[in-house]
Order: C-alpha cells, then sequence, then structure tokens
C-alpha cells in the first residue's frame, strides 16, 4: 500500500470511529506518544492525548453526537507526516477539515485534527482539477 493510500485508509478509520461513536476505535486513531491538539468546531484548541481523549469521549458519549459523514479526502505526504484535507457533511450542512498524522512504526496516528464551518464544497471533478495559472 502507498503511503498516501496508508493515510486515507488510517483518515477513514477516523471518520468511522466518529460516525459509530465507538470510543475504543476513537483511541486506536489517535497517536500515543508525542504532542496531540484537536480543534472542534467553536471550541479553544485542546492540547495532549488525555484532555484530547476526554473531548472526543464527551462528543461520542453524548445523545447528541453528530453523525459526521467524510466527503472529498485528498492526503498529502511529507515523510513520516501527513495531512488529509476533507469536507464533513453533517446532516446536509459541510465543515472542512484538516487531519494531520505521524508515522508511528507501520501505520498513521492522528496528532490533530481542526475541523470549521465551510461553503459547500465542490463537486467532485472541480475538486480534482489542478489551478489553472493566471
Amino acid at each position: 500500500m502507498f503511503d498516501d493510500e496508508a493515510v486515507l485508509f488510517a483518515n477513514e478509520a477516523f471518520y468511522r470511529a466518529f460516525h459509530d461513536h465507538d470510543i475504543p476505535a476513537m483511541e486506536d486513531v489517535w497517536a500515543t506518544d508525542g504532542p496531540l491538539a484537536c480543534i472542534h468546531p467553536g471550541w479553544p484548541a485542546i492540547v495532549g492525548r488525555p484532555d484530547v481523549m476526554e473531548s472526543w469521549r464527551g462528543i461520542l458519549g453524548s445523545r447528541q453526537a453528530p453523525l459526521v459523514r467524510c466527503r472529498q479526502p485528498r492526503a498529502f505526504v511529507c515523510g513520516d507526516f501527513a495531512f488529509v484535507v476533507c469536507y464533513e457533511e453533517i446532516a446536509g450542512d459541510f465543515l472542512i477539515a484538516t487531519n494531520v498524522f505521524r508515522k508511528q512504526g507501520r501505520r498513521w496516528a492522528m496528532v490533530h485534527h481542526h475541523a470549521a464551518p465551510s461553503p459547500v464544497p465542490l463537486v467532485a471533478e472541480e475538486a480534482d482539477q489542478e489551478p489553472r495559472p493566471n
């Protein structure tokens, strides 16, 4: 498996845990060492694994936890770090997210998640086109 495919696989595991409200799976997605941070929409930055995991336990354990679907993920690999830019669809509304991963052994582990309000995403064909020079 190529690194970009492996990063997209790790990203999908994050959204599967989110969608399924699966707290143990969410804990498995995140790195177990090193610095971590998470910025939920409208929240201040959360830093450190204990606080990041506590935020996810609160969100996923809530009856009001949103059902989130990842749309148009694009992976960018830079050595042992990678990031995915994607849209999060929640009840027809969209957020834009950046998910940062670090290679831990043979797997990609999340070290940062940031989601914020976004306009409606581009259709897939437009999103895949390279920008034209001016």
